[in-house]
């Protein structure tokens, strides 16, 4: 049976709800094939009376059915449940067969996929909340979890009800693909034995997807996982990309829109220059679909160093879709071994370097650690200066500005031995370091950190120049 690993900070929040001694109603969204799911059936197995899924495009009275289904398996009654003919009675027989059950110990109700579940003008979240409001909030001994992977409509309609579940939600979990730490962990789980530079490697094709890496086989190299994940005959994640976007998002078609656009832009878009490449218009239409996008972590968005919310910049984020539309989409490559073909062309370079940036990016508690400011308050953030007349162009993948009065100047490197700075780059990164400190003109002290894979080879031109370096390694850690 396989394990509940990582989603340290989540199993705290599942454990309070269930110890605290107030009814409690928790909120868990997050992307498709994330493991929400997973992660209730696995820690609230002991205590999970009913469990409910809804299903997709179904009609009222096919959910119906299902529910009476659900409530049947939950009773273990060999005699079929009665189907409700709304929902208002369909919580009724619900709270009949709850009621004295939840008397001695608390009890988990789950209901999955919830956003499906109500379909138009089926009354289906009215009839929930009146549940919650009459009943459910009045049982101490009750845990009522909610789950759906369509994040904009969990948080519009439940985290940011407005009727009668306004202010109802006690806890909220959104849950994103696993960190390094944690793909690492997972992988072992499954008897995969790879070191940190092949996981790094799955990493940057497929991100910390749970369902993604379950593909990933015992005694396969990175490269060949990679391989037969995406480029065989019967490819699994090859059929994917559409797929994800389409069961999570309304008209889609404009959220593939914006993830191409940015797929393209490696340093990112503002906000008008994502409205012109995807011809959207400027209004609350395209600003909920950005953070739906954000909401869901497939995107992010930065505000540049010593600049406000309307400069800011939108990245993709989402590792399985860059590498999708840079090696599938539109490519006839296809067959055992075209990944190895493919790694080793000049285009694995600009990919390589993107993916690995976005990976740092996403994971500042390690970088802090091993800088060794974790408690140190700190803003991260990216800068770039145009070339303009009487001004150099200038790009700094990654600043932590901290509180106490220093600015790690992070240079993000890809590479598949030790970085060898040379006396190009060397006077490449003086001239960087310098228009930053013109272009802003800060009086904190600026440390050049180097963030590589192997580290950096020690030359007569790193020494004096990079005052920190993090090796991949520092990434993996909890």
């Amino acid at each position: 049976m396989e394990t509940l690993v990582g989603r340290h900070e989540e199993k705290k929040i599942l454990a309070a709800a269930l110890a605290s001694g107030v009814p409690e109603l928790v909120a868990i969204y997050g992307r498709r094939r994330i493991g929400k799911t997973f992660l209730v059936r696995s820690f609230y197995k002991e205590r999970l009376l009913f469990d409910f899924t809804g299903i997709h495009n179904a009609d009222l009275s096919t959910q119906l059915e299902n529910f009476s289904i659900a409530l049947q398996k939950a009773m273990s009654s060999a005699v079929p449940a009665a189907v409700p003919q709304n929902w208002i009675q369909a919580f009724f027989f619900l709270e009949q067969y709850l009621t004295p059950k939840i008397k001695k110990q608390k009890a988990v109700i789950f209901f999955d996929e919830f956003p499906w579940i109500h379909t138009p003008r089926s009354g289906f979240l009215q009839a929930f909340g009146h549940f919650w409001n009459t009943w459910a909030s009045m049982q101490p001994n009750i845990v009522v979890v909610i789950c759906g992977s369509a994040a904009s409509w969990m948080i519009q309609n439940i985290v940011n009800n407005k009727g009668g579940l306004h202010n109802r939600i006690t806890r909220t979990i959104r849950l994103l693909p696993f960190d390094l730490g944690e793909t690492d962990e997972y992988l072992k789980s499954r008897a995969v034995k790879l070191n940190h530079y092949q996981v790094l490697q799955i990493y940057m094709a497929m991100g910390g997807v749970p369902q993604y890496l379950s593909g990933i086989v015992p005694g396969e190299s990175a490269a060949q996982n990679i391989d037969r994940l995406y480029f065989s005959k019967t490819a699994p994640l090859r059929r994917e990309f559409n797929n994800l976007y389409e069961s999570l998002f309304t008209n889609a078609r404009h959220h593939i829109a914006v993830i191409k656009a940015l797929s393209k832009k490696g340093k990112g878009l503002t906000r008008n220059e994502v409205i012109k490449a995807c011809g959207l218009s400027s209004g609350g239409t395209t600003t909920r679909l950005l953070e739906e996008l954000e909401e869901s972590g497939f995107i992010a968005r930065y505000i540049p160093f010593e600049r406000d919310m309307k400069d800011s910049i939108y990245k993709l984020f989402d590792e399985y879709s860059l590498f999708y539309l840079k090696y599938i989409e539109g490519s006839r490559a296809s067959g055992k071994g075209t990944w190895l073909r493919l790694a080793n062309s000049p285009s694995f370079t600009s990919w390589a370097g993107f993916s690995f940036e976005t990976i740092c990016q996403k994971h500042l508690v390690q970088i802090k650690k091993r800088l060794g400011i974790e408690a140190v308050y700190t803003e991260a953030s990216a800068w770039r200066q145009t070339a303009q007349k009487g001004k150099q162009g200038a790009q700094i993948d990654l600043l932590i500005d901290r509180q106490d009065a220093c600015i790690n100047v992070c240079e993000i490197k890809f590479s598949v031995t030790e970085f060898t700075i040379d006396k190009q780059y060397a006077a490449a990164l003086e001239n960087k370091m310098r228009v930053f400190k013109s272009a802003v003109k800060t009086k904190k002290t600026l440390f050049l950190t180097m963030i590589t894979t192997y580290g950096i080879q020690r030359n007569m031109y790193a020494t004096g120049l990079v005052q920190s370096e993090i090796k991949m390694d520092a990434l993996f850690r909890q």
